[in-house]
């Protein structure tokens, strides 16, 4: 059964009831015993767990779509920048050394 809000409109009186959707509003405030209660609206408290709740999670391989490819992993992709980023050094370090050996 949902949980619902109340608030007393005279003292400010604020509970809260678990009670079906059908139900009618409590008559009285438990605090002040005024009848001017007003049902308030709220987030419900809702948890959503697990997989299959991102559109990343229903990817197709292969699909023509711009999302990410989630079938290499993140430690993979970020290894393979490394390699790619060590190469280019060495490549710069031998042409700034053949430079730096000619000299006219």
């Amino acid at each position: 059964m949902p949980l619902y809000e109340f608030r007393c409109k005279k003292c400010g009186h604020r509970f809260e009831l678990i009670q079906n959707h059908g139900d009618p509003k409590p008559k009285k405030c438990p605090k002040c015993g005024k009848s001017s209660i007003e049902k308030l609206l709220s987030a419900p408290a809702i948890q959503f767990k697990g997989t299959g709740w991102y559109i990343t999670d229903y990817q197709r391989k292969g699909s023509s779509t711009n999302l990410p490819d989630h079938g290499e992993s993140d430690k993979q992709k970020k290894d393979e920048k490394k390699e790619e980023k060590k190469e280019e050094k060495k490549d710069d370090k031998k042409e700034s050394a053949k430079k730096g050996g000619k000299k006219d």
